[in-house]
């Protein structure tokens, strides 16, 4: 058998971090363990009815079984720019400023393969989303660290950075509500972010993939209600938190339009677009979907609240929780994380992320995932609190 050689792009991409955590949970679970998996990220609920019937009544049209337009349906360009006009009051030209997507994730490798060459920098959040970094790595770009401190509730100090990093930067990568820390943007740190990037001519790619799940009824700020980000970057939205779409795999990127023809360019050359009744489906998602929203960001904050209260029942407090369906919790005293992660699993039998796993400045903390039940997150407090990890409130 022939042992080919990798492409030298490959050989540079980031080692799987938590492919061992799997392992060791997997092994557990066959052991005949009852492992409560908090560590995942995979939305644990259905998609809703009315979203899955539209696939099966669509998927009978014989004009779907065709090759779909490269670029995607045009009423589903429409409904991403009715869905931005009537939740965040931006008006988006479905013709030049929307790109259809298999889901955000390929957005995100492929957004550095659209703008970015050998060497170029490019800024990236620490901790951060991982596959931003894979991206980065399939182009040889040089990654410059924005650290995300608490002190700074988790958003990136532009003045801290080195001017020679921002002069030469040619994209950031942001994500509010911001996966692993949980943390949430307010509008006049976009604002800033805005005038940073024209300042330095740097393109910006906003994650926003959590913008749905916002608690206390505080709704997550788009990137695109600052004035002027149309004018250096994109938004990256997905229906697979919004709407339990994970397995269907539909988003779409909005904004500067010179960044949407790149995406919709080098997708020309790597897909056919997405089956045509998923696109009717994510319309109809956009389109009536409201109340689904509501409910489920409502079903995240029953679980939050439940997960707090355990955990602080047990003397473990000081986390993170303003969007997304994470929560970033600190790890004990004389604890490095991905020490305490390994502590929960082998002797609690509860899988958590431990925040290293996501950069350098993710030490310290642990991602906790709000997919299981409010009863499945006080037991796992509750085992963890069997430990004598913390110091109990008197």
């Amino acid at each position: 058998m022939i042992e080919f050689e990798y492409a030298e792009a490959l050989k540079r991409l980031p080692d799987q971090f938590f492919a061992k955590l799997v392992k060791t949970t997997q092994a557990l679970k066959e052991e005949g363990h009852d492992v409560i998996n908090l560590g995942q990220g995979n939305p644990d609920l259905p998609t809703p009815e009315f979203i899955v019937k539209a696939l099966q009544e669509s998927s009978e049209r014989g004009t779907f079984h065709k090759y779909p337009p490269f670029q995607g349906f045009p009423f589903l360009k429409e409904a991403v720019a009715d869905f931005y006009k009537r939740e965040y009051q931006v008006e988006v030209d479905p013709k030049s400023e929307v790109a259809i997507m298999f889901g955000s994730k390929t957005g995100l490798v492929e957004i550095s393969q659209c703008l970015l060459n050998a060497k170029d920098k490019v800024l990236v959040p620490d901790p951060g989303y991982p596959d931003y970094m894979s991206g980065v790595a399939l182009v040889d770009a040089d990654p410059v660290f924005m650290p995300l401190k608490q002190e700074n509730h988790f958003l990136p100090n532009y003045q801290e950075l080195n001017p020679a990093d921002l002069t030469a930067a040619k994209l950031m990568f942001l994500n509010y509500p911001n996966n692993p820390t949980a943390a949430t943007a307010t509008k006049s740190f976009f604002d800033e972010t805005v005038a940073v990037a024209k300042t330095h001519q740097i393109g910006v790619v906003h994650d926003f993939a959590y913008g749905s799940i916002g608690f206390e009824q505080d709704k997550p700020q788009s990137f695109l209600q600052s004035e002027g980000a149309k004018e250096v970057g994109v938004e990256m939205y997905t229906l697979s938190k919004a709407f339990n779409m994970a397995g269907w795999r539909v988003a779409f990127a909005v904004g500067n339009p010179s960044i949407i023809r790149a995406i919709e360019l080098i997708q020309d050359h790597y897909y056919v677009s997405i089956f045509g009744a998923i696109q009717m489906a994510a319309k109809e998602a956009l389109d009536h979907g409201k109340a689904a929203m509501i409910q489920l960001t409502a079903t995240y904050q029953e679980r939050r609240d439940a997960f707090l209260a355990a955990a602080e029942a047990i003397g473990w407090t000081g986390g993170t929780a303003q969007g997304s369906f994470f929560i970033w919790m600190p790890v004990p005293a004389g604890y490095q994380a991905e020490e305490f992660a390994d502590v929960l699993l082998k002797q609690a039998h509860v899988v958590v992320a431990p925040g290293n796993g996501f950069g350098k400045t993710g030490e310290g903390f642990v991602r906790i995932g709000l997919l299981d039940h409010p009863v499945r997150l006080q037991e796992a407090c509750e085992r963890i609190g069997k430990l004598a990890l913390f110091r109990t409130p008197s």
